[in-house]
């Protein structure tokens, strides 16, 4: 019988799979520096290959783990000796910008800093935006749900797909490549694949909404010092800011401190002493107008104590400086040693709560080793927790794991945000979702995935 590896290959032809030293040169993930496992790394040029290559595997029952730009918090693209890594790092055309319509066509496989490139080439913009918009992919970011920094305006990835082309287990292609905001007939079927992290099939091409660029741009670093202000501080500029609210990003003590000290990494905008930091933006029409809105609502906020210090970005330098802050995870992982990241989300008037039990809960059970850090797009209800325990014994994180989901569930919270389940969330998914939610979910792979050949162990068992 003829390997799978040759049969791939004769389909993708010599420069389109990579195998021995060329796969375990690349790392297993981005906080998992170890070398990857497969029996080959497949990189297909077109959906035809895709599907010629899924539906070979489909016929041996050859598992498939597909991969994106590697940036994932959650285990969801490990694989192991046997698996074959689907890659769509060829495929990164973007096909079409229809300015009109303000839609772009775009391959799977194209990284998120070259949409906002093209569409900003075209005096529109798109506005999904996170850290690793280098290196993260449109596929990835439509598969994981991403959510990123303008959540609070603009809503997660779903609200950015109008229509894909996935290819299904058996090599089947489906093209719902719609191009319009509205299309009520029949059943949405590309959300089957959006957030469902490779498991049900594997997006090759999609349909972007773009919006029109916008002409100003103001950006804040504030100090608060009660937490029962913040969420009064997002209220009122929700509406003294008439919907220009972009992104609202807030920061613990323990997070503030640890990035922005004596190393000089980072110059502090606002003096340190307080409990809580926000980053606030908002992007508007009228440079001139939105400035001076933006200045009044953050001189109405501190009148009404709900700040008590400020920094307004007077460049683009600055505003990239204030970013950076907030961006700079690997700082964070750099000072704290081995870490554990978490992504959750619950009600933001419970955040306070949750996060002090949390924090208290951890240095019980690790007093001497555990650090942490408190921070997130705590405007659309999304909490970060990265932290270290001391230890990267298996065991140990997941006690911190299950402490720290756990706690979420008398405020009804989510154990992800915007990063998926993949391998690491798969034990603690029951805090979020019930017996019923989880069968329908189970029911589903089973129709799309009878074999259980994409994605194999991910999200659930």
């Amino acid at each position: 019988m003829t390997d799978i590896v040759d049969t791939i290959t004769k389909i993708v032809g010599s420069g389109g799979i990579l195998t021995g030293d060329d796969v375990s040169a690349r790392p297993a993930g981005w906080l998992r520096p170890s070398p990857t496992r497969a029996r080959a790394i497949v990189r297909p040029a077109t959906t035809d290959e895709v599907a010629e290559v899924i539906r070979a595997c489909y016929d041996i029952g050859q598992s498939i783990v597909p991969i994106g730009g590697n940036t994932g918090l959650v285990d969801g693209t490990l694989s192991n000796e046997s698996d074959i890594l689907l890659s769509l790092e060829r495929m990164k055309a973007i096909e079409a910008v229809d300015t009109v319509g303000c839609t772009m066509t775009v391959q799977a496989g194209v990284p998120l800093q070259f949409v906002h490139e093209a569409a900003e080439a075209e005096g529109l913009m798109f506005p999904l935006d996170l850290g690793a918009r280098g290196s993260c992919t449109i596929g990835g970011n439509i598969s994981t749900n991403a959510g990123g920094n303008s959540v609070i305006r603009y809503g997660m990835m779903r609200e950015q797909v109008l229509g894909l082309e996935a290819v299904l287990a058996d090599g089947t292609i489906l093209s719902s490549m719609n191009r319009m905001l509205k299309n009520n007939a029949g059943y949405d079927l590309k959300q089957l694949f959006i957030g469902t992290e490779g498991t049900l099939g594997i997006v090759t091409r999609a349909v972007l909404r773009l919006r029109p660029a916008l002409r100003s741009q103001n950006t804040a670093f504030v100090a608060v010092d009660d937490f029962n202000n913040i969420s009064s501080l997002l209220n009122e500029l929700g509406a003294s800011l008439g919907g220009s609210l972009t992104a609202f990003e807030v920061m613990w003590a323990d997070f503030y401190e640890t990035i922005v000290d004596d190393s000089g990494r980072h110059q502090p905008p606002v003096s340190a002493g307080h409990p809580y930091y926000v980053l606030i933006e908002a992007r508007g029409g009228d440079q001139d107008v939105d400035a001076e809105r933006f200045q009044a609502a953050l001189e109405e906020a501190f009148e009404n104590a709900l700040i008590v210090d400020a920094a307004f970005a007077q460049s683009v330098q600055q505003r990239r400086a204030m970013w950076a802050i907030r961006d700079d995870i690997d700082g964070l992982v750099e000072k704290l040693g081995p870490t554990i990241a978490f992504d959750v989300s619950l009600p933001i008037g419970n955040a306070e709560n949750y996060a002090a039990s949390v924090n208290r809960s951890l240095a019980e059970r690790w007093p001497d080793t555990f650090r942490g850090t408190t921070f997130g797009h705590l405007g659309d209800s999304n909490m970060h927790f990265l932290l270290t325990i001391g230890s990267e014994d298996y065991e140990q994180q997941q006690q911190a794991m299950e402490i720290v989901y756990r706690e979420l569930r008398p405020y009804g919270g989510s154990v992800s945000a915007e990063h998926g389940i993949g391998l690491e969330k798969k034990p603690f998914l029951h805090h979020s979702r019930n017996d019923i939610e989880i069968a329908l979910m189970k029911n589903l792979k089973q129709a799309f995935d009878p074999d259980g050949i994409l994605n194999p162990g991910k999200v659930f068992s």
